[in-house]
């Protein structure tokens, strides 16, 4: 046996015992961008035990040291395990962002905290008039000795509601260029003068939230970079949150759809004959296998140490679309059975039978959450600029 082969038997073996039914069945209901939570949080606790919360951190801070082979098997059996998406917020967006930008001090006060759960990260960013023009944002802050005074507003902001952090952009000085009077701070979210309301999505469920600030001071030492040069932070943490590894989760999506069509068709309604759905679903495959193909071109390169740069950009168009034709697939595959909405069903810890299938509940809220895809993280339209003018010099 040789070594991959010996780690995806541990990896397999660590996964059959440690990830609960409960676990494993709210990652299987799933609608939204990740676990919500309870459920994230009672992951994260078993894989920091197991020492396997951050595997692409360094070392120092917690990190596995895995090969890239590693982390890809790592990635497949976490997805055919049907394993809860821990939200990346804090280890695979901001922590990163603190490993490149923050003092020994901040490092050694937020890293350990993401790595074991204390705390849970918010991305204070979109404003309802700085969505995918970002740098207009206006929410400011005013320095006043030891702390900033924040007054505006953050919205779309994921999981606020589970949050006790947030990294947030704020306006400082709005005397130059737009982008030159942004500063990155970090902060609790139950400080006076900080207010979430929920946002309510058009799938029924709660991930988004507007944040208000009336007055809401926070420290100075939870700046991170220099003021006004925020916005250098959050070009280098976008990177991150455009940029990550999604090739492997989404085929073994469409292996799950194959089977599910296969159980369908022992039912009596097999979309198997259907030559129009097939041509579909087989091109999505070959789009998929051109994905796998360049994503691990790219990964292979920022691990020899290159910069994935507009890359990115290319990579969060291709997830996005990809990630929309493959929900549009299950949901003609589920038939009539998507159309009843089951919230419930998808409740941690509720063993509510569901109408049809656990496949067909979560279908049509999946397809529902997705169509923000394109539109959230800067959207496809301005990836395309940016590629235009930066890659092509247009």
């Amino acid at each position: 046996m040789t070594g991959l082969q010996q780690f995806t038997e541990e990896v397999r073996s660590f996964l059959s015992k440690k990830l609960t039914p409960e676990l494993q069945r709210a990652g299987m209901l799933e609608a939204g961008i990740y676990a919500d939570g309870p459920v994230a949080e009672a992951w994260l606790k078993i894989l920091n035990e197991q020492g396997w919360a951050v595997p692409g951190w360094p070392v120092e801070w917690g990190g596995t040291g895995w090969s890239a082979e590693q982390h890809a098997i790592w990635q497949q059996e976490l997805t055919l395990a049907s394993a809860p998406a821990l939200p990346p917020n804090g280890p695979k967006m901001v922590a990163p962002a603190i490993m490149h930008y923050a003092t020994e001090e901040q490092k050694k006060y937020y890293l350990p905290r993401i790595r074991e759960g204390v705390d849970w990260w918010a991305q204070g960013y979109s404003e309802p008039r700085a969505g995918s023009d970002l740098s207009s944002l206006q929410c400011a802050a005013v320095r006043d000795g030891d702390e900033y005074v924040i007054n505006g507003t953050k919205i779309w902001t994921t999981h606020a509601h589970f949050c006790n952090k947030m990294f947030c952009l704020v306006r400082t000085d709005s005397s130059g260029a737009q982008q030159h009077g942004i500063t990155f701070l970090l902060f609790d979210m139950d400080l006076p003068g900080i207010e979430i309301q929920p946002i309510i999505s058009i799938s029924g469920d709660h991930e988004f939230n507007q944040v208000f600030f009336t007055d809401a001071r926070v420290p100075v030492s939870g700046r991170l970079g220099a003021e006004n040069d925020g916005w250098s932070v959050a070009k280098y943490l976008l990177t991150h949150e455009r940029g990550g590894k999604t090739a492997t989760a989404m085929m073994m999506k469409v292996e799950s759809l194959r089977s599910f069509l296969d159980s369908e068709a022992e039912a009596g309604f097999d979309l198997r004959d259907d030559a129009s759905y097939m041509q579909q679903l087989a091109g999505l495959e070959i789009e998929l296998e051109a994905y796998v193909a360049f994503e691990e071109r790219i990964f292979g390169s920022v691990a020899a140490g290159e910069s994935v740069g507009t890359v990115s950009s290319v990579l969060k168009i291709r997830r996005t679309e990809l990630r929309q034709q493959m929900d549009e697939l299950l949901l003609d595959a589920v038939n009539y059975y998507g159309l009843p909405y089951q919230p419930s069903v998808r409740e941690f810890r509720n063993n509510e039978t569901p109408v049809g299938s656990d496949t067909a509940a979560t279908a049509m809220p999946r397809y529902l959450n997705n169509r923000a895809a394109t539109i959230y993280a800067g959207s496809n339209e301005v990836q395309r600029n940016i590629l235009s003018k930066r890659t092509l010099g247009l």
